[in-house]
């Protein structure tokens, strides 16, 4: 039995390798509180990749020996799930502790810094600790991109390899591209959408809002577009809500301006082409649909690319910035103050850039693995199937 943890879970998971959130069948237990079912695609990606019979979480919130002593005993390996764990605030409970106990490989698997909207990045000494007690317990650290690597470095933290994220290969295929059709055949457009934002992300957070319902109405006039939610409360109760559920977050949205009257266009999508799900496969499924995905979630957009469907990101914090620059996305920088125009983003050679950056990534987080000793299912990549090799052919 290969047995492997997980550190940091986001949902829970079932049919062997699939994440949904925790009691998926019942929204009513969560519908009043806000999650990011991104972080739930990561650990669906993450397990995905892995080749594995059984999966547990390893908790971090109490020293239990007996625990320690069995993951040492019969698991393989424990991976902290991807996130943004390089940040001013993060708490890591009693995960040092933890750590240290462990005789078997500790995988930080796609982790990223978060810098703060303004100022520099101040980390506490307990996340320096717990990144230098990771890096002693494996050959690589896998980050998201450059900068989480600089990031480390100044730690005294170097075996470091990029690897993006975990989302975007989770079909495992070495082979996925973009190839974009004319734009005059595109009808079904998915927004990914974020409203929840705070000043640690946006340094202009009207302008963060106002861009993005500008956006959304605009497309809407040539497209039929699908608004996907990742878990705002108010989307959430118009998916899954009473009558009384929807008709307050509603009212909500029109207090906060994002519902504009009655005649509002879009209240109209709202009230018609809204989607929320608390299960990742459904995400798959919805952007299959569409024949591009944009807008502002990193794993929303992500997760289009990954079943190669074209995406371009808004760009609106280090985080995102960080992967697109790492993959070459088009991405379109929400405080340029310049209207978003689809045509001048309408350019192969621009995905041609993601296809290769995809191509190189894929191997990276291949030999990352295998670096490790982790039993993956992913497929090795000759050196003949590089994009600019064929190419050049």
């Amino acid at each position: 039995m290969r047995k492997i943890l997980v550190m940091i879970p986001a949902g829970e998971v079932y049919d062997h390798d699939c994440v949904r959130w925790y009691r998926a069948h019942d929204i009513q237990r969560s519908i009043n509180h806000y999650h990011n079912i991104g972080d739930a695609f990561v650990h669906d990606s993450s397990l995905k990749l892995f080749d594995y019979d059984e999966v547990e979480v390893l908790d971090i919130r109490e020293v239990n020996q007996k625990a320690i002593d069995r993951a040492n005993a019969e698991f393989d390996f424990v991976f902290l799930r991807g996130s943004n764990y390089l940040n001013s605030s993060m708490n890591w409970e009693v995960a040092l502790d933890v750590i240290k106990r462990l005789k078997i490989p500790v995988i930080a698997f796609g982790i990223g810094a978060q810098a703060p909207s303004k100022g520099t990045l101040e980390l506490s000494e307990q996340t320096r600790d717990v990144m230098r007690a990771i890096a002693d317990r494996c050959v690589t650290i896998g980050v998201r991109g450059i900068y989480t690597a600089d990031v480390l470095w100044s730690l005294g933290v170097k075996n470091v390899r990029i690897i993006g994220c975990p989302t975007l290969y989770r079909h495992n295929n070495p082979e996925n591209r973009i190839d974009l059709p004319p734009l005059d055949t595109i009808k079904q457009l998915g927004y990914t959408l974020r409203r929840e934002v705070s000043a640690t992300y946006s340094p202009d957070i009207q302008r963060y809002l106002d861009l993005q319902r500008e956006s959304i109405l605009s497309l809407a006039t040539r497209f039929d577009v699908t608004v996907m939610a990742q878990g705002e409360i108010e989307e959430k109760k118009i998916v899954f809500g009473t009558p009384e559920q929807r008709a307050d977050a509603m009212e909500e949205l029109a207090k906060h301006k994002w519902l504009q009257g009655e005649d509002d266009p879009m209240r109209r999508i709202y009230e018609s082409r809204l989607f929320y799900s608390d299960i990742v496969a459904e995400y798959d499924a919805i952007v299959r649909r569409q024949q591009l995905v944009l807008g502002y979630r990193l794993h929303g957009n992500l997760i289009a690319l990954s079943n190669g469907v074209p995406s371009i990101y808004f760009t609106y914090d280090s985080r995102t910035a960080e992967f697109v620059e790492t993959f070459q996305i088009p991405s379109f920088d929400v405080y340029k103050g310049e209207p978003f125009d689809l045509e001048s983003y309408w350019d192969q050679a621009r995905f041609e850039k993601f296809n290769r950056a995809c191509w190189r990534g894929y191997r990276e987080m291949k030999r990352f693995l295998d670096e490790n000793g982790l039993a993956n299912r992913m497929r090795d990549t000759a050196p003949s199937s590089d994009p600019a090799i064929k190419h050049a052919a």
